[in-house]
């Protein structure tokens, strides 16, 4: 089986007709549908999306086999995944966030900063969300070319220059 990437998510009925609200985690997020068909995170089930709208925070869509209010609700909170090889190539300098999971961080001097747990988006920026050794709580470093000027997929690595006081 593919390497599948997370593409968006089910948040339950919209209407009473069988729509369902989707959050999309695409770059151009009505490209969520040119995936399909997309299928659960262990690969089974497959779902084929129409979207019928934009609403608040995502959109309003159709999911084949999806007819009452009730079977949109029962699929609340499902993440929807596409095999990473329907997935366009990127350029040089962009990621997928799947791929910066779990990757080491280290400063101009090679010390060690801590692990990506997760990278965040609340709106103006990415945050990568690190996991930082001796440490109860995590650091959000901004994920800017300044502030991460490398990104090393293959050796599993970044390097770091976080602005001052950062990690103290």
């Amino acid at each position: 089986m593919s390497e599948l990437i997370c593409v968006g998510a089910l948040a339950g009925a919209f209407g009473v007709h069988g729509e369902v609200r989707l959050k999309s985690f695409t770059a151009d997020p009505l490209a969520i549908a040119d995936y399909t068909p997309l299928c659960r995170e262990d690969g089974t089930g497959t779902f084929d999306l129409q979207i019928t709208r934009e609403i608040n925070n995502g959109f309003a869509a159709r999911v084949s086999g999806v007819r009452s209010k009730e079977e949109a609700d029962a699929l609340k909170g499902l993440r929807l995944f596409a095999p990473r090889e329907r997935l366009p190539q990127l350029p040089d300098d962009e990621y997928y966030y799947t791929d910066l999971m779990g990757l080491t961080v280290y400063d101009a001097g090679g010390v060690e900063l801590g692990k990506v747990k997760a990278v965040l988006n609340h709106g103006a920026a990415d945050l990568l969300e690190l996991i930082v050794p001796g440490k109860s709580t995590t650091v959000l470093l901004p994920f800017t070319q300044a502030v991460v000027p490398t990104v090393d997929l293959a050796a599993g690595r970044i390097v770091a220059d976080p602005p001052e006081g950062l990690f103290d």
